[in-house]
């Protein structure tokens, strides 16, 4: 990318930053301008040209998350990234929510930042291009404020997952396939393919492939006509033409039966339907996106997919990566599901145990976002006070102690019983022997406890 006309605002009390930032960006090409202060920054401002602006939390005269509210209302275009040099999840959470793109704990990367900048000049200019080609900025409509989901765009391979999502929105009829493991946001990926193309304003109609059963099959597809069988009291339309215009998400489409996918290959192929019980047929202009967390490749050679299926809906395919490959991405997935289960369940949002966030960082999330967002909303529900702590993610606890069991495939498989027992004696060992200090390590009643090592066979010494 060519930052060279990139304009960048610093604004931050302490000279040593804003110096070491400006050395940075300038011997890039970059036009810095440097304030110390807030009113200084708006006087910037008001006389040249800013592209992004770099904004400490704490500051005088106002706080720089005033100070972004107010860019944010008076420049709309400018990108802002906020930075802190206090571990306050707060600021982050209310820096997310009035439009920061990213924030940075100090000290960090001057490197990490320089690939923010270029995602917000990249975005900034897609949004641009967007508006041109009568696109425009709706994604944001679909995942902003108020919503359970979370599109957050750190890592380098999630930016290559949503570039394709946004190159693929220009298409109208382009089929694509989303691959990707349960939980990583896929439908995510197939809301904003939506969302950023000319069908935006038409139906986008999701539908899980995996609950349909075999008889249900074609009256959910085509739908059907009244009296077409028993029970069918009034017309119906199948879910093609409920997305007709617009786009039919068909999600986990690998477990869709072979005997059903002749039948939608045939929909596909001819573009139009009959409903059960009538003698005419309609036709249909449906955009057809598909995901799967299966290698339908192997399903091929199991002869559990057919091969023209999957040649007509992996016209252009984008990979969604899991969680443990963008850990990045957590601190901020974590912060935005703060907001939005604190906001649901009617409470201040709390503070948070540093510990928590470092065990986050470690673990390997087999679940995905979708565990995390489950574990974030179950740990606000147990917590009664104003601050999370590991307390309340003991389950969490109890995983990262099974992690090393469960990392390496080709070591042999444990039975529950024996991790369950490895666990007890580990505690136990930690406890100098103590039951009652054990058992509260472990989160069972002491009777509990004594049950098991019996059952086990375990010897304590």
């Amino acid at each position: 990318m060519n930052v060279q006309k990139t304009n960048i605002l610093v604004l931050d009390d302490e000279q040593d930053i804003r110096g070491e930032i400006n050395k940075f960006l300038t011997s890039r090409d970059i036009q810095v301008q440097l304030a110390a202060s807030p009113s200084e920054a708006f006087r910037i401002l008001s006389a040249h040209p800013v592209d992004i602006a770099i904004l400490d939390i704490r500051l005088p005269e106002m706080s720089g998350l005033e100070v972004l509210k107010r860019i944010r209302r008076i420049y709309p275009k400018i990108q802002v990234i906020m930075m802190s040099g206090h571990g306050d999840m707060e600021s982050v959470i209310v820096a997310l929510r009035l439009g920061a793109v990213d924030f940075f704990q100090k000290p960090f990367r001057l490197h990490e930042m320089m690939t923010t900048i270029e995602k917000s000049m990249k975005l900034a200019s897609r949004v641009e291009l967007l508006n041109d080609s009568q696109f425009d900025n709706s994604l944001y409509d679909a995942f902003g404020k108020g919503s359970s989901s979370a599109l957050i765009v750190i890592s380098s391979t999630m930016k290559q997952a949503v570039d394709k999502m946004r190159l693929v929105a220009r298409s109208k009829d382009t089929t694509v396939l989303i691959t990707g493991e349960s939980g990583t946001g896929k439908d995510l990926i197939a809301r904003g393919i939506h969302y950023l193309s000319c069908r935006k304003e038409k139906p986008f109609h999701p539908v899980n492939c995996s609950s349909i059963p075999d008889e249900l099959f074609e009256s959910e597809f085509f739908g059907y006509k009244k009296g077409a069988f028993t029970g069918a009291v009034a017309d119906k339309a199948g879910w093609f033409e409920a997305a007709d215009e617009g786009t039919l998400f068909l999600d986990e489409i690998g477990d869709l039966k072979p005997s059903l996918q002749s039948k939608l290959l045939r929909i596909m192929e001819d573009k139009q339907i009959s409903r059960l019980g009538s003698t005419s047929t309609k036709k249909i202009d449906v955009r057809i996106i598909a995901a799967t967390n299966q290698n339908l490749d192997q399903l091929i050679l199991e002869n559990r997919f057919r091969q023209d299926l999957y040649h007509r809906i992996n016209t252009f395919v984008i990979n969604v990566p899991p969680l443990r490959e963008r850990t990045e991405s957590i601190p901020l997935l974590f912060a935005h599901y703060l907001d939005y289960y604190s906001q649901k369940l009617g409470r201040d949002i709390p503070k948070v145990d540093k510990e928590i966030m470092n065990s986050f960082m470690q673990y390997d999330f087999p679940g995905n976002v979708r565990e995390l967002k489950h574990m974030v909303e179950r740990a606000l529900i147990l917590c009664e006070g104003n601050m999370l702590t590991f307390e309340h993610f003991d389950h969490l606890k109890i995983k990262m102690q099974l992690a090393p069991l469960v990392q390496h495939p080709s070591a042999p498989a444990k039975s529950l019983d024996s991790m369950e027992k490895e666990n007890i004696e580990t505690a136990l060992i930690e406890a100098g022997y103590n039951k009652s200090l054990a058992s509260r390590t472990l989160k069972i009643s002491r009777q509990a406890l004594d049950r098991k090592i019996e059952k086990l066979g375990i010897i304590v010494k």
